[in-house]
C-alpha cells in the first residue's frame, strides 16, 4: 500500500480550503505541496546565516542551521520511507524544525525567553509553529487574517516536537547541542496560537507526538550527534585517535548521560571505535583523511537508523503513521549518540572562545531587544509594524517585538545593533 493511502482526509486537510490552481502545473500530492512551501519560505533562506554550533561566519566548512536542516531532512526521509510513513511529511517537518530559532541559536533563545517571561515566554519550537501558521506570507482566511503557509494537518502535527503549551511544560533540564544549559521550558505553542494548535491536534488529547514528529526528532538527534563531531575533527578541535577518556566521560555524564558510569561509557566508546573508519591517526586535512571522516559519519548514521528501524518493527505490526505507533530507540543507540555529543561538548563547546562568544552574543541581543521594544513600531519592518498596530495590549505588542527579533539572522542582528544601539560605534567583534 502506498504510504499516502494511510493518511485520511482529515490528515490532508488545510485550515483554509484551497481551490484548484488556475494555471496548469504538474500534479502533486498535498504533502509534496507542503514540502515545496517550506523550501521556498523566507524563513528557510534565513537559516543559512544562523548559528548551529559555531557561528556561520567562522568557517566555510562548518554547518549552519540550513545545512543542518537539509541533512536532518535527508535522514528523516530515508528513515520514514523505511518505516512506512510518508517521507514528504517527515522531510518537511525536518526542513521546518529549526525555523523558529532566533539569532545565536539556543543562546539567543534563552535571552529572549528571559526577556519575555512575563508575556508568555519564548521557545524556538513554538516560534516555528507561529511562523508556519501565521508569520510566513502565503494564505489568508475569510476574515483577512494570515494563516501562514496553510500546511496540511498531518504536516503541522509532524512539525510539533512539543505538543503542549507553556503552562503544561515540565521544568527545564540538560544541555543543548551548542553547549548552553537548557534554561528554557520546552513547549510547542504560545497561548494566542492555541486555536490552530487545537485544530492540528484534532481528536488527539494529551502530549503524545505523532510518529512522523518522532522520526523528525530522531533524525535531528542523529544528525547533530554525528555532524558536530565531524565539524570538530575537521576544525582541528577533536582528535578521535587520542581521546582523554576520564575527562570525556565526566563531560558526557554532566551534559547528557548522568546515569552512565565509567565502565558503561568505556564499553560504549569501545563499540564506537570498532566501527569501520574510526580513525587511528590524527586528522591531517588530506583528501584521504576527509574521505575517511565522511565515511565514518555515514556508517554511524546507518548504524543508528538501522537499529531504530529494527527495534520499531519488532515492537508492533504497524502501520507506522500518525498516532498509530511509536518509534523505538534502543538504549545502546541512546548511549552512543550521547557519548558522541559528549565528545563535541568536551572539545568544542567548552572551549574558551565559545564561552566568550556566547557572553558577547547575549549582551548584544539584550540591548537590541530593549531598543526595539522602546522604539517600536517605527524601527520594525513593515509586516511587524502592521502587527504591532493591530495588537490589542502590551503583551501582544511584546510578542511582535519577539517575532521581529527571532526573524533576524546572526549577521542582521549585529547590523541592527550597529545601526540602532551604537549608531555606528558597535563594539561587536
Amino acid at each position: 500500500m502506498e504510504s499516502l493511502e494511510l493518511y485520511d482526509d482529515a490528515s490532508r486537510a488545510r485550515l483554509v480550503a484551497e481551490p484548484p490552481k488556475r494555471v496548469a502545473a504538474p500534479e502533486r500530492t498535498p504533502f509534496e505541496r507542503d514540502r515545496a512551501r517550506v523550501v521556498h519560505a523566507a524563513s528557510s533562506r534565513r537559516l543559512a546565516a544562523k548559528t548551529q554550533v559555531m557561528g556561520p561566519q567562522s568557517d566555510d566548512f562548518v554547518r549552519n542551521r540550513l545545512t543542518h536542516s537539509l541533512e536532518v531532512a535527508q535522514v528523516a526521509r530515508d528513515l520514514a520511507r523505511a518505516l512506512g510513513c510518508h517521507p514528504d511529511v517527515a522531510e518537511t517537518a525536518a526542513l521546518a524544525h529549526d525555523l523558529g530559532h532566533p539569532p545565536f541559536g539556543h543562546n539567543g533563545e534563552r535571552l529572549l525567553a528571559e526577556w519575555a517571561a512575563e508575556w508568555g515566554g519564548f521557545e524556538g519550537n513554538a516560534q516555528t509553529l507561529r511562523i508556519l501558521t501565521r508569520l510566513e506570507a502565503k494564505t489568508f482566511d475569510e476574515a483577512g487574517e494570515p494563516v501562514g503557509l496553510n500546511l496540511t494537518r498531518a504536516t503541522l502535527d509532524a512539525c510539533t516536537k512539543y505538543p503542549w503549551s507553556r503552562a503544561d511544560a515540565a521544568p527545564p533540564s540538560g544541555v543543548h547541542g551548542d553547549g548552553t544549559p537548557v534554561a528554557v521550558v520546552k513547549f510547542g505553542v504560545y497561548e494566542d496560537d492555541l486555536p490552530v494548535f487545537r485544530w492540528l491536534r484534532l481528536d488527539q488529547p494529551g502530549t503524545r507526538r505523532c510518529f512522523e514528529a518522532q522520526v523528525m526528532d530522531l533524525a535531528d538527534d542523529v544528525a547533530y550527534s554525528v555532524h558536530d563531531v565531524e565539524d570538530g575533527v575537521a576544525a582541528g578541535r577533536i582528535d578521535l585517535s587520542r581521546l582523554d577518556r576520564p575527562a570525556l566521560f565526566a563531560t558526557a555524564r554532566a551534559w547528557y548521560l548522568p546515569d552512565a558510569d565509567d565502565a558503561v561509557l568505556d564499553a560504549v566508546l569501545d563499540g564506537l571505535v570498532a566501527v569501520d573508519g574510526w580513525p587511528s591517526t590524527t586528522y591531517d586535512g588530506s583528501r584521504r583523511a576527509l574521505a575517511t571522516l565522511k565515511n565514518l559519519t555515514s556508517d554511524l548514521i546507518g548504524r543508528f537508523c538501522g537499529s531504530v528501524q529494527s527495534a520499531t518493527f519488532a515492537s508492533a505490526e504497524g502501520p507506522f503513521v500518525r498516532h498509530a505507533a511509536d518509534l523505538v530507540v534502543p538504549e545502546q543507540v541512546r548511549l552512543e549518540m550521547g557519548l558522541l555529543k559528549g565528545i563535541a561538548a568536551h572539545y568544542v563547546m567548552q572551549a574558551e572562545d565559545r564561552v566568550a562568544a556566547r557572553s558577547r552574543e547575549r549582551e548584544l541581543l539584550s540591548s537590541l531587544v530593549e531598543v526595539l521594544a522602546d522604539r517600536a513600531p517605527g524601527v520594525l519592518e513593515r509586516p511587524y509594524a502592521d502587527d504591532w498596530h493591530r495588537a490589542g495590549d502590551d503583551a501582544a505588542r511584546r510578542r511582535v517585538v519577539l517575532d521581529q527579533v527571532a526573524s533576524l539572522t546572526d549577521a542582521s542582528a549585529v547590523a541592527w545593533h550597529h545601526r540602532l544601539v551604537d549608531q555606528g560605534r558597535s563594539p561587536w567583534g
